[in-house]
């Protein structure tokens, strides 16, 4: 059921989670993992749920897509791979480096009027390299850089402050604030800081799962679709080249897959099918795997699915286990 203006803010407190998934040693259920998941039809109605998606909880870095369609109402006028990496956690390859620089060169910007926090890159194996040779920590090679440089430039096509385009009370985070509501039709429970410096905002799951429903199956041409397009056809620059995220949108035709810090997972379909998926604890090994599961709830086909039902839990250099989407018979 759709909703044309934004409802109350969901309400604070612990969430009721529910456990999503078994850690499977020897057929020997060794750790179960909590957590919340929403199947969300086509038409938007909730075909499925576990856990509690009704509770205030922080969509971490998978609200980047809601950020950016909020940056393009406003006037951002990039798409494709650049438009992306807007909406990207991304990964610190030579790649998303050059096209955070190149969002500051256009928008008369320097590296130095980012204010996210400065880190290694996120992907292990980039970031050994980085080291390697030399390097320190920068803002142009956190994961965050790319909205950030998107920010900036938003802000100064609205002739709006630079300096302290994060605070909250900024006329840019106000606009994105007031997007957030629109998408998810629900009011923002609480703000605060995320990892990277931006304001992070407090909705449901089931508003994260309305939200991205709304942007995939926005008409073309609207901010939304834009923002779903260039996702879709750049996912490595959404994410990295060796991320599951990436490899998620290239298995599943049409889809737009977004990961969050602390086990978020929202991934969309063009006719509206959405799911949306936190583990409690914040285990990224439950997340693909228990989204997987949700997305052939959803209907995908589970061919599409085979690659993602989770990495195999190792005893001595071979398989014994792996983690198991509750709901589904154990492995013996």
């Amino acid at each position: 059921m759709d909703i044309s203006f934004p409802a109350d803010a969901p309400v604070v407190r612990a969430p009721g989670h529910a456990p999503v998934a078994h850690l499977v040693r020897g057929g020997v259920v060794e750790g179960i993992h909590y957590g919340s998941v929403v199947v969300l039809g086509a038409d938007g109605t909730v075909d499925h749920q576990v856990g509690d998606i009704e509770a205030a909880f922080y969509p971490r870095s998978a609200v980047k897509p809601l950020q950016a369609v909020a940056m393009v109402r406003a006037g951002l006028p990039l798409d494709g791979e650049l438009l992306s990496l807007a909406a990207a956690s991304h990964s610190g390859e030579e790649r998303h480096l050059a096209g955070t620089r190149r969002i500051l060169e256009l928008g008369g910007l320097a590296e130095d009027d980012l204010r996210n926090v400065p880190d290694l890159p996120f992907d292990p194996a980039v970031r050994d390299t980085w080291v390697r040779a030399g390097r320190t920590p920068s803002r142009l090679a956190q994961n965050c850089s790319g909205k950030h440089a998107a920010m900036l430039w938003t802000a100064r096509l609205n002739d709006w402050s630079l300096p302290d385009y994060l605070d909250p009370a900024h006329p840019l985070q106000q606009t994105i604030r007031e997007t957030v509501e629109d998408l998810t039709g629900q009011r923002v429970a609480h703000t605060t800081v995320d990892g990277c410096g931006a304001p992070l905002f407090a909705i449901s799951l089931h508003g994260l799962a309305r939200a991205l429903s709304r942007i995939t199956s926005a008409a073309p041409g609207t901010a939304e679709a834009k923002v779903a397009d260039a996702m879709r056809g750049h996912a490595e620059m959404a994410s990295g080249t060796s991320r599951d995220v990436a490899a998620l949108m290239r298995a599943v035709p049409g889809l737009l897959a977004k990961d969050g810090f602390e086990g978020v997972q929202v991934a969309a379909l063009p006719d509206g099918r959405a799911v949306a998926v936190k583990i409690a604890d914040g285990a990224d090994r439950a997340r693909i795997p228990v989204a997987a599961r949700a997305l052939e709830r959803a209907g995908v086909d589970p061919a599409l699915l085979t690659a993602f039902a989770g990495q195999a839990l190792l005893g001595g250099g071979v398989p014994v286990g792996a983690v198991h989407v509750v709901g589904e018979p154990d492995p013996a």
